[in-house]
C-alpha cells in the first residue's frame, strides 16, 4: 500500500539516516531528511512534496517544503557523506580504474519560473521541448553503477543575459567541473566515456588529454578525419564518407550483450584529427555487415592505445555506458527524480542529492546482502529486485503498526476527507 508511518520504518533505515545526522545541524533537520527519504523509497507512485506528505501519517508538508526550500543545510556535505560511506565497506569501496560515464538527462517541465528551464533537446522524449536538463557523473567498475555527481544546466534561456550571463556554462564546461570533483577525492577513473555530443567537441577532448585521462566517446558523423593513403599520400574525409569506402572484411561481427543480445560490426583505423596532436583510433559501429545495409551506424573515437584498442575493446568499454541510463530509468521511474515542486536551483539540487541518497541506500545494501538476509529469499541482483524488498519490509511493519493504531490512521485519512472504516 502506499501509506506508511516513519515510526514503522525498518531499523537498517534508521542506521543508514544515523550516518548523515552530524552533517545538519538542528534536529528538525534530521527528522526530514528520513521523513524526505523514507518518502522517496515509498510505493506511492507521485514523489513530489505534496504526495510524500499525504502518504505518510505524521509527516508534515510546511516542514518537508521548508526543508527542501529554506533550511540551512549542504546538499553538497550530504553528497560527499553519500559517497563517503560507500567508500568504507570493503563491499561497495570505489576503486582505481573504474569507468567514469558523462551524460546529461533532461525532462519536461511546463511554465518558465523554475531556474533552468528552457527550450532545449531533451533525450528522454527524443526531441526540443520545454523543459529541464541536468549533467552528470556516474560510475561502473563491472559490479556497482553508482552516480557521483550532478550539476543542472542554465540553458540560455533561463538567464537574464542569456550566453553572455555570467552563470551561464556550455555543458561541457560543466562536465570537466564535475570530473574534477571526482578526481579531488581521489577516484582515479580508468577511462572516461562519453556520448557524440561531447566527444565530437575537440575542445573539451584536449581538457581530458591534459588531465592525463584516456577517453572513448562518440563522433558525429560529418566528423573530418585524415587519413594516410600509399606512397606517404594524406586525404581529409569525413569519417561516413570513410565508411562507405571500407570493404565489408574490414568489419569484425561481434556479440553485443545488453538487455537484448545482438550482433554488430566493427571496424578500427588510426586517423588524424585538426586541433589533436598525433593520431588517434576510431571505430565505425554499425547494426549490418555492409553499410548499405546498416541502419544503425555509429561512430567513436578513443586515444587509448592501439595495443588495446580492438573491435571487441570497443564494444565491450562502450557498451558500459548504458548502465547510466539504466540509472536514469530507476531514479525516475521509481525514486522520483524528475518530481519536484520546488523553482530555484539550490532546491532542485537538494532535491536531486536526495534521490541520489535513497539509490545509494538501496544499492548498498544490496551489495552487502542486508536486505536478503531478512526480507528476500532469492538472490536480489538487481536494484528493482532488491526495492521490492526494502518495500515489503515497509509494508510488513506498517500493517503491524497499524494493527494498534488504527484510530490514529482514521484520523490521517479524516484530514484529507475520507472516512476509514
Amino acid at each position: 500500500m502506499k501509506e506508511t508511518t516513519p515510526t514503522a520504518m525498518p531499523p537498517c533505515f534508521e542506521k543508514w539516516c544515523q550516518r548523515f545526522d552530524d552533517v545538519f545541524g538542528h534536529k528538525a533537520q534530521k527528522r526530514e531528511f528520513r521523513h524526505y527519504l523514507g518518502g522517496l523509497l515509498g510505493e506511492s507512485e507521485r514523489k513530489n512534496l505534496l504526495q510524500l506528505a499525504e502518504n505518510a501519517v505524521g509527516v508534515n508538508y510546511h516542514r518537508l517544503h521548508h526543508f527542501l526550500t529554506d533550511s540551512p543545510w549542504s546538499a553538497t556535505k550530504v553528497n560527499e557523506r553519500r559517497l563517503e560511506v560507500m567508500n568504507k565497506c570493503s563491499q561497495t569501496k570505489i576503486s582505481r580504474g573504474f569507468s567514469l560515464i558523462i551524460d546529461d538527462s533532461g525532462h519536461r517541465k511546463s511554465g518558465n519560473f523554475t531556474e533552468g528551464v528552457g527550450r532545449q533537446y531533451i533525450g528522454e522524449i527524443g526531441k526540443t521541448d520545454n523543459g529541464i536538463v541536468v549533467v552528470t557523473t556516474h560510475l561502473y567498475d563491472g559490479r556497482k553503477s553508482l552516480p557521483l555527481d550532478i550539476e543542472l544546466y542554465q540553458h540560455a534561456d533561463s538567464l537574464p543575459e542569456g550566453k553572455q550571463d555570467p552563470l551561464f556554462e556550455k555543458k561541457t564546461e560543466i562536465a570537466i567541473k564535475l570530473i574534477d570533483q571526482t578526481r579531488e577525492r581521489g577516484y582515479q577513473p580508468g577511462i572516461v566515456i562519453v556520448d557524440a555530443g561531447y566527444g565530437n567537441n575537440t575542445s573539451f577532448l584536449l581538457e581530458l588529454e591534459n588531465r592525463k585521462l584516456k577517453y572513448l566517446g562518440g563522433i558525429a558523423k560529418n566528423r573530418k578525419v585524415t587519413i594516410s593513403e600509399q606512397e606517404n599520400n594524406q586525404r581529409t574525409i569525413r569519417i561516413d564518407e570513410l565508411a562507405k569506402s571500407i570493404p565489408q572484411e574490414a568489419f569484425s561481427e561481434i556479440q553485443l550483450n545488453l538487455d537484448k543480445p545482438r550482433k554488430v560490426w566493427v571496424a578500427t583505423f588510426e586517423v588524424e584529427i585538426s586541433r589533436l596532436e598525433g593520431k588517434r583510433s576510431i571505430a565505425i559501429f554499425m547494426n549490418a555487415a555492409t553499410f548499405s545495409d546498416a541502419t544503425d551506424i555509429d561512430y567513436f573515437i578513443t586515444n587509448v592505445s592501439t595495443s588495446v584498442v580492438t573491435s571487441e575493446w570497443i564494444v565491450n568499454t562502450y557498451s558500459q555506458r548504458n548502465w547510466v541510463e539504466v540509472f536514469y530509468r530507476e531514479a525516475k521511474g521509481f525514486l522520483g527524480l524528475k518530481e519536484y515542486q520546488v523553482r530555484d536551483k539550490t532546491s532542485l539540487m537538494r532535491h536531486f542529492i536526495l534521490v541520489f541518497c535513497a539509490y545509494t541506500f538501496v544499492l548498498w545494501h544490496q551489495l552487502t546482502g542486508g536486505f536478503r538476509r531478512r526480507w528476500a529469499t532469492k538472490p536480489l541482483n538487481t536494484f528493482t529486485e532488491a526495492l521490492e524488498a526494502f518495500r515489503t519490509a515497509i509494508s510488513f511493519r506498517f500493517i503491524e503498526w497499524l494493527t494498534v493504531n488504527r484510530d490514529v490512521f482514521a484520523a490521517h485519512k479524516a484530514s484529507f476527507g475520507f472516512i476509514w472504516a
